[in-house]
């Protein structure tokens, strides 16, 4: 029963490691898409909980010129309010911190127009 033991827990460790980061699951508006009209909040769904301290987000126009107003973390997401956004592609950047310390990032455009 011991040995059993022994195998079992580093094991159950092993797969709770593995799932351990926040990821991003979704986002309004969605990676990759297209909307007709200008949000005027982006707002990211994460994997995790998040620590507000160490995780945030922009938003850039083409030029790259930051079109957000700042960003507020809660719970597992991210609500990015932005300025009047005109037609064209947009960039979104990220980078989170979990609760459980680790850090992860990543980007994604999205378009506003036709």
């Amino acid at each position: 029963m011991r040995k059993t033991l022994l195998v079992f827990v580093p094991l159950l460790l092993s797969g709770a490691a593995a799932h351990a980061h926040a990821f991003l699951d979704h986002a309004n508006p969605r990676v990759g898409s297209t909307v007709r009209s200008a949000p005027s909040e982006v707002t990211l769904w994460f994997t995790q909980k998040l620590e507000p301290a160490f995780s945030s987000a922009q938003v850039r126009d083409s030029s790259g010129a930051r079109v957000d107003q700042g960003a507020r973390v809660d719970g597992m997401q991210i609500h990015v309010p932005v300025k009047a956004l005109s037609p064209g592609t947009y960039r979104v950047r990220w980078k989170v911190l979990s609760v459980d310390t680790h850090t992860t990032e990543g980007n994604f455009t999205f378009r506003v127009g036709q």
